[in-house]
């Protein structure tokens, strides 16, 4: 592989006062095809899990962790009957979570297989200069079939997020996110049993299309948990008085209020870092804004099968058309007779609230979700969109999730075990 090197210089003063070189190095390389075959060895904390996604290998390199991100086109299923034409990363949107430690020195090494250029931006991670990423600003965008080292040493522990500053309402409209957990050296606070990280997002996907547009700024109509709705979210699955911790990130047009059900959780870290203990606070709802991330601990003491949604009432609930006429408490029985006779299994409804379209198994366009979805042991669950499920059990050692909720395949295979 043959490199080229862009130094770029500090003061000899900042230089000393810091006590190590924030020198950089921008390696602009030649495509990598593959990633790393290398599996990370064991680490001295506890791995984040985030739900229906992977987690980023990495190798160690005469002392830095590297890491490969591939930015490329994907097919994402959000749900059984909903496959989406995305970009992401190795494959996936949100892209593989990237964990590492406090005091570790990293290289991501990113290759770009989209057809136009772009960069990676390390959100709320102190860098230095010429590897935050901002395509033109502090370097030269990265062309298609071109490779680029970012390499830093981590100065913070908390959640971040990495997306791109090229042509950002495309890419990040389209998928283009991914988690980068900083573990501190040592646990500040009481230790945690699970760690979760959700990624909040919302699509613009015109009902039998699969493409998002991504020149819509606020009429959405699709809200996923890590690019997947219910039922398609694999659940928060934990031990009766297990310690849980919950990252969520939110790089969408909108804030979305996350609320929990039979618990409380203290607020413990945004993407400025911890909070000291002294000022968390305690809430069932955290609003998540826009380029923002929140992390919740809750002890689940109550067992059952909890929601864990967002708040807003549209953002949990997918497809729905926002240009139809208001119809609540309008009798449709004489034009619905007429109308039947012009369209072949016309079905009239919103008379009586939308709940109705659970129970009438109406067709729709090919490729698209129902409003509502998924059944519970009482019937059908009148959410969907950005929602899932806290279950909280008092024996993982058998089926970690009921009967009646039938977890997408690759569930099994992200559970911390009991």
């Amino acid at each position: 592989m043959n490199l080229s090197r862009r130094k770029f210089f500090v003061s000899a003063t900042t230089l000393l006062a810091a006590g190590s070189s924030f020198l950089a190095d921008i390696l602009h390389a030649s495509t990598r095809d593959t990633a790393p075959e290398t599996a990370a060895p064991n680490v001295n904390y506890l791995p984040v899990v985030t739900p229906n996604v992977e987690s980023l290998p990495w190798t160690m390199k005469d002392g830095v962790k590297e890491f490969h991100l591939i930015a490329e086109p994907l097919k994402r299923e959000f749900a059984p009957g909903m496959t989406v034409n995305c970009w992401g990363y190795n494959g996936s949107t949100p892209g593989p979570t990237i964990e590492a430690q406090e005091g570790d020195r990293v290289r991501i090494l990113v290759t770009n297989k989209l057809v136009e250029p772009t960069s990676v931006h390390w959100h709320g991670i102190f860098t230095p200069n010429g590897m935050d990423g901002v395509s033109g600003l502090t370097q030269k965008r990265i062309e298609p079939g071109e490779t680029y080292a970012y390499e830093f040493t981590l100065r913070q522990n908390g959640t971040y997020m990495y997306h791109p500053h090229a042509d950002e309402t495309v890419q990040m409209a389209l998928g283009m996110m991914g988690f980068f957990i900083i573990h501190p050296k040592a646990e500040p606070g009481p230790r945690v049993d699970r760690d979760f990280a959700i990624f909040l997002a919302e699509w613009a996907i015109e009902p039998g299309t699969a493409t998002p547009n991504p020149n819509v700024m606020t009429d959405f109509n699709i809200f996923t948990f890590n690019s997947r709705v219910y039922p398609g979210t694999a659940p928060l699955v934990v031990k009766t008085g297990e310690r849980v911790r919950i990252r969520l990130g939110n790089l969408s047009m909108d804030n979305h209020p996350i609320h929990v059900h039979g618990h409380r959780f203290m607020i413990t870290g945004t993407d400025g870092g911890p909070i000291p203990t002294s000022a968390q606070w305690p809430e069932t709802t955290v609003d998540v804004p826009p380029g923002a991330t929140r992390t919740v601990e809750l002890v689940a003491d109550n067992p059952g099968d909890w929601p864990f949604h967002c708040h807003k009432s549209h953002h949990a609930m997918n497809a729905m058309s926002h240009t139809l006429p208001n119809m609540i408490g309008v009798d449709q029985a004489k034009v619905s007779k007429e109308m039947s006779k012009l369209v072949p299994g016309y079905m009239p409804m919103g008379s009586n609230g939308m709940g109705e379209m659970t129970d009438m198994n109406m067709p729709g366009p090919k490729n698209t979700l129902p409003m509502m979805a998924g059944d519970g042991p009482y019937g059908s669950i009148a959410m969907g969109g950005m929602f899932t499920l806290l279950q909280v059990r008092d024996n993982l050692e058998n089926s970690a999730t009921p009967d009646w909720y039938q977890a997408p395949a690759d569930t099994k295979a992200r559970l911390v075990p009991g």
